[in-house]
């Protein structure tokens, strides 16, 4: 058949990027139209997305696609933030990263509304103080005019989606990472909005994954799964059910895919969350803090005048002494920015463990104790929906990390397959390609992926060290 393009528009944490994906009716091929920063920016106080300067970075990447005469665009992004706009569609505030603290305390002030577990009931998603849901919680309680002003709400992608084609509407995996869809009704939790006084009027349509929303210069525009993961998720190449997945980047999302929400105490409790997926599926996950720890690490000994590579600090950490001391990964003290090397050290002092030093003894800390957190939520979903898991797939820019693979085969006790490292950019194009009747459905998709020659594997070892680490990480 005749090669079909399609291009990715795909957003990070850390960096963007334009995408063209190729497809020949059997392999895909990448080329990389623009990368960017994404550099977040604070205004008396608060922590801001760039997101015009994002907005001038697509734009950019995409007048270099025309050239190649895509069939359409998909767009990504991370989750829960959003835009708000008026009734005549222009953004009334640029968005607020969700690192800002303007959530600080929220939670517990929204829980004296709206029971805990009466939120989870409704949404069964995790419990994050950045949530869309308390975003706008914190809107109204610090009495902003901006919701009197709001005629729509849209998350980060589907404000993109709004500024290519005109179209408002909500994409569903990117509008379960709000806390505000119910999945039970399959559409906005009303009744939730209401108990908070969020007015349910400034939501959108929700969309599946793989509807055109209109056009971007004659080029049609296609939702993917608007939510970075579930982009991520849909490239996992995976042949057989019994695997977890971890999308690897500045979170790590650990998880296994579900054809329904899995809602209940023990979820609750778990910290486990529901979040839409392609072909009507949900991801059953933990969102862990990732490589965002190393990379705060690595800005903070930059400012202090070492400017060290990730490959650097990688071998750095890969000569240190393994299994020495732990951290949290989700201890609340790694999620605000900061020099987290020295919040690292301040976490195994606290907590009566040698106290690492050097950089390598520091990120080696840190990639085992994400490894330990890996292995600790594949445990916990093995246990509460009875599912075999016998292999772990790592894919997105965390997967590069060998030193790590190899670590979550040794803590987890499972091979694990590495790849492919542009996950997103590659789900993204799949369903694009499946809307557009080039691939069959998701089943065929991944079976492309599965061919990639990128994909790396990892058995487990040293077994013995690893289950004395479990040990002492579970005391923690």
């Amino acid at each position: 058949m005749a090669e079909k393009t399609v291009i990715s528009v795909d957003l990070g944490a850390e960096s963007g990027r334009v995408m063209a994906v190729k497809f020949n009716g059997k392999t895909l091929r990448l080329e990389e139209l623009q990368r960017f920063a994404n550099s977040p920016v604070t205004v008396n106080g608060t922590l801001y997305w760039n997101f015009l300067e994002l907005w001038r970075d697509i734009q950019a990447g995409l007048e270099k696609a025309k050239r190649l005469q895509p069939a359409s665009i998909g767009v990504d992004t991370w989750g829960v933030d959003f835009g708000l706009l008026d009734r005549h569609g222009a953004l009334l505030s640029n968005l607020v990263h969700y690192r800002d603290r303007r959530t600080e305390g929220i939670m517990e002030h929204v829980f004296k509304t709206v029971a805990k577990e009466d939120i989870y009931v409704q949404t069964g998603i995790q419990f994050l103080p950045f949530n869309s849901i308390f975003q706008l919680a914190s809107l109204i309680r610090d009495k902003s005019p901006l919701l009197k002003m709001t005629d729509t709400f849209l998350t980060a992608p589907d404000l993109l989606n709004y500024w290519l084609t005109g179209t408002k509407a909500c994409e569903f995996s990117i509008a379960t990472t709000t806390q505000l869809y119910n999945p039970h009704t399959g559409g906005w939790a009303t009744d939730l909005m209401n108990a908070l006084e969020i007015p349910e009027h400034i939501f959108p349509e929700i969309v599946p994954p793989g509807t055109r929303l209109g056009k971007w210069q004659d080029i049609p525009v296609i939702a993917p799964a608007c939510h970075d993961t579930g982009s991520a998720v849909a490239a996992i190449p995976a042949l057989t059910p019994e695997y977890a997945y971890i999308s690897s980047g500045t979170w790590s999302l650990v998880g296994l895919e579900n054809t329904q929400p899995l809602i209940n105490n023990d979820a609750m409790d778990f910290g486990l969350t529901n979040e839409g997926g392609v072909n009507n599926t949900f991801r059953l996950l933990s969102n862990v803090m990732g490589l965002w720890i190393v990379q705060q690490a690595r800005a903070g000994w930059a400012r202090e005048g070492h400017d060290f590579s990730y490959e650097q600090l990688t071998k750095m950490a890969a000569e240190a002494t393994p299994l020495q001391s732990f951290i949290k990964p989700n201890d609340t003290i790694f999620l605000p920015p900061g020099h987290h090397a020295h919040t690292v050290m301040e976490f195994c002092k606290k907590s009566n463990q040698p106290v690492p030093q050097s950089a390598g003894e520091i990120v080696r800390s840190i990639l085992e104790s994400l490894a330990l957190t890996y292995r600790d939520v594949v445990e916990k979903l093995v246990q509460l929906t009875g599912r075999q898991v016998k292999t772990i797939h790592i894919g997105g820019g965390g997967s590069q990390n060998e030193l790590l693979n190899q670590m979550t085969a040794d803590a987890t006790g499972r091979p694990v397959v590495a790849g492919p490292v542009e996950a997103t950019v590659i789900g993204n194009a799949l369903v694009q390609l499946i809307a557009l009747g080039e691939i069959r459905d998701i089943h065929q998709a991944r079976e492309i992926v599965s061919n990639m020659e990128e994909l790396k594997r990892y058995t487990p070892q040293n077994s013995d060290k690893w289950l004395d680490a479990i040990n002492r990480f579970e005391k923690l």
